[in-house]
């Protein structure tokens, strides 16, 4: 566990204060033993259905009203996508009090960055670099959830991506494993509180495991080869860290890593979750993965794909019914042993009966209206967005705007977007409660003349997910070439005639998430070409991009003045982006990922190896730069630092110990500001060549205008450690390092240190 996980854990515990009906129960935290006892005894009832029910989770909307009964009459383990919470309450009463045993039901949704109260995507919520703003937002999402009688979420998603093509990288964290390996953590305990049970939190679940986000080509679904090196040293980190900040569940994923599917894989499953990790909660396959093993060319039959996922480890089984129709007959033929279903089901009894279920499974109705959306949920959701938006330019400190400005257009085809402000997996949302951020001007701006116009139609026209039908449709696009010229027209003249411009551009919300992966990462439709057209006019300019994924604004970032990136902010965004243009709010964020210049170089992240001529990095394509446009950890701010006198407590530092390094940063401007202190590390020389560099601690402070301040890090040496793949162990080997702080990946300011034996 690294030294900012450690200290993390012990101080992320967001309880909000409100009465909950869970809370007599919680004051009786049951022991492990007491857990296993209770289990152990339910488990010696029940019949081999009964288990094989509870490793069952129906899909409520695809199933009737009538059949949804009858599952929870028959003892299924679990519902996923029921969200009302009267209906909540009904199945929960026919699963107590008329299947046999009287086992509750667990409720699943898909609570990705906020339930009824959008939060920013998760990407963006790692751009804060601030775990502990992390963990409220989430908590503040269990919260919701809790009371409208959700007990389950399917995040946080940890995956590694370096590839923007995926359309799931607004999912996770980024590049990086160890900044992951902070949000995982910061997730989970948001979600989850102090402990499993805490009162109003949830069960979180770590996805997808594992390796889903080194899709190849960056295409949704398709199949991972990682070597062994990269597994261990980036792509598992971050699930680790999940497992050992306590999480309860783990989803398996849709692909096959490295020609074996995840969801039928006991290396994974069994060998580095169970054994190597200690994973004590319980797997659940994502979206028919266990059905999907048959179209891997994996399994030979339906039969054996229930058979393997089982023996594998897969515990509970997600929308198909393989297990219901396969396991009794090879649990009889010996193919599936009984103390196999007795390991898999009883950690789903455990959950059900750590979050209280079996002493108050109801919800109170009244208690889930006055929570959902409500002024501190909306307060939250503002000051997280806030914390997330990342500026990229600010030429001439153009921003922020004045707020006596006269005139003002806010041109673009996401300014005005209620469904686009919220983002992807924002699928319980209402877009009327949404602030947009033309609404959020307007607000904050009242003595302006404000024009607000599309200036351009973009649009998806084939869906992006199952989801989409349950997101209200957008208003009707142009049809016709004269009502786009009319339109673009419209815009040109509105930026002509404002003294400055605002263009809110990037994707819409389909555009990213699952299904949406592309080949290009150009601004979809005629965006680029309104970009160029209303910065020729030659009046201030400020790009407000929305977007899931980094995109190709290599023109925008040398001829646009001021270049601010608020992803897709959610619920608040409006009046965030509004506060964070006009200096009421101060950008903070910084990329949680290395920004291409275009498509053709990726992937491009910033630990590589060093390799042949290390020198000429920045000339590995005839054609372009082989840099990023942004490096990995950047982010400007309306304040300006400066980060000087880099020491280190000793040169010499011995494997069992730590690594003390000061900086002194001082805030140059006149307004306060918040700035990340990063810190990497390189290894000269060991078993295996080590990257270039390595994000190994970070600190975000706030400073007052001229304020001086020394900051440590105290890195534990073994933070140095890796997985050797000539020794096919992780080791930790003295020796030189190298050592840089600054503010992003390309940091100046260094040091050297030697590791020796203790």
């Amino acid at each position: 566990m690294s030294h900012f996980l450690r200290r993390t854990t012990l101080t992320m515990a967001f309880t909000i204060a409100i009465c909950s009906p869970f809370a007599s129960y919680a004051q009786n935290r049951p022991s492990d033993a007491e857990v296993r006892a209770f289990a152990d005894k339910l488990l010696n009832r029940m019949t081999l259905e009964e288990k094989i029910e509870q490793m069952e989770q129906a899909a409520g909307q695809y199933v009737t009203p009538e059949r949804a009964n009858e599952l929870a009459k028959k003892g299924v383990g679990s519902f996923l996508f029921f969200t009302d919470p009267v209906r909540i309450n009904e199945l929960q009463k026919i699963a107590v009090t008329q299947s046999r045993l009287h086992i509750p039901l667990l409720f699943g949704y898909d609570v990705i960055h906020g339930f009824r109260t959008i939060f920013p995507v998760p990407l963006a919520m790692a751009s804060s670099w601030d775990p502990g703003a992390v963990a409220k937002a989430q908590s503040m999402a269990a919260l919701e959830a809790r009371a409208a009688g959700i007990q389950w979420a399917f995040t946080p998603m940890v995956d590694i991506a370096r590839d923007p093509r995926w359309g799931r990288i607004m999912e996770g964290a980024g590049e990086d494993p160890y900044l992951g390996e902070q949000m995982a953590a910061a997730q989970v305990h948001g979600l989850q509180g102090d402990y499993i049970g805490s009162p109003d939190h949830i069960l979180a679940c770590v996805k997808h495991f594992a390796g889903y986000g080194a899709a190849i080509g960056g295409r949704d679904y398709d199949s991972s080869d990682i070597s062994d090196e990269l597994l261990h040293n980036v792509y598992l980190r971050p699930y680790h860290s999940a497992v050992k900040a306590g999480v309860a569940t783990v989803m398996s994923a849709y692909m096959d890593l490295n020609g074996v599917p995840a969801s039928a894989n006991p290396w994974l499953l069994q060998d580095v979750l169970r054994k190597d990790w200690g994973f004590k909660g319980f797997v659940v396959s994502d979206w028919e993965t266990s059905k999907s093993l048959q179209t891997h060319g994996f399994a030979a039959s339906l039969q054996d794909a229930a058979i393997r996922s089982v023996n594998a480890g897969v515990n509970m089984e997600m929308t198909s019914n393989l297990y219901r129709d396969y396991l009794p007959a090879a649990t009889q033929a010996g193919t599936v042993t009984s103390a196999t279903l007795d390991d898999l089901v009883r950690p789903i009894l455990e959950m059900k009966y750590r979050l209280g279920l079996f002493t108050n499974p109801y919800i109170d109705v009244a208690r889930a209206q006055q929570i959902t959306l409500s002024t501190q949920e909306r307060e939250a959701s503002r000051q997280t967005a806030e914390k997330t938006a990342v500026l990229l330019r600010n030429q001439a400190n153009i921003l922020p705007l004045r707020k006596d400005i006269r005139s003002l257009a806010i041109i673009g085809p996401l300014a005005d977007s209620q469904v686009d402000t919220l983002g992807s997996w924002s699928i319980h949302a209402e877009r009327q409660d949404t602030i947009t951020i033309a609404q959020g001007l307007r607000e904050k701006l009242p003595n302006t003349k404000i024009t607000v116009t599309k200036g351009v139609e973009i649009e998806r026209p084939a869906p992006a997910s199952i989801f989409d039908a349950q997101v209200p449709p957008t208003k009707a696009v142009m049809t016709t070439d004269e009502e786009r010229k009319t339109e673009f027209d419209h815009a040109l003249e509105a930026a002509r005639t404002a003294e400055a411009t605002v263009l809110v551009l990037g994707e819409l919300q389909n555009m990213s998430g699952e299904r949406a992966s592309r080949a290009t990462l150009t601004l979809p439709g005629r965006q680029e070409e309104l970009l160029e057209a209303v910065t020729a006019l030659g009046k201030p300019v400020v790009l407000v991009l929305m977007t899931g994924r980094p995109l190709d604004i290599t023109w925008a970032a040398s001829h646009v003045p001021a270049i601010l990136n608020v992803w897709y902010p959610g619920t608040e965004g409006g009046h965030a982006v509004a506060n964070l243009l006009t200096g009421d709010a101060n950008p903070s964020g910084h990329l949680p990922l290395t920004w291409p210049r275009e498509v053709g170089q990726i992937p491009l992240f910033y630990n590589t190896n060093l390799t042949q001529i290390p020198d000429d990095t920045a000339h590995r394509y005839w054609d372009t730069s082989s840099l990023p446009l942004y490096p990995f950890g950047f982010g400007l701010s309306y304040a300006g630092f400066e980060i000087s006198d880099l020491a280190l407590a000793s040169a010499k530092v011995k494997s069992n110990s730590v690594i003390q390094a000061s900086v002194k940063i001082k805030n140059t401007s006149a307004v306060t500001g918040e700035e990340v202190v990063q810190l990497y590390t390189h290894q000269r020389a060991g078993s295996a060549s080590r990257p270039v560099r390595e994000l190994k601690g970070f600190q975000k402070l706030a400073l007052a205008p001229g304020e001086t301040r020394t900051i440590q890090f105290s890195i534990p040496a073994d933070e140095l450690a890796f997985w050797s793949p000539l020794l096919r162990k992780t080791v930790l080997e003295p020796g030189a390092f190298d050592l840089w702080v600054g503010n992003d990946s390309s940091a100046k300011l260094h040091t050297s240190f030697e590791v020796i034996s203790h």
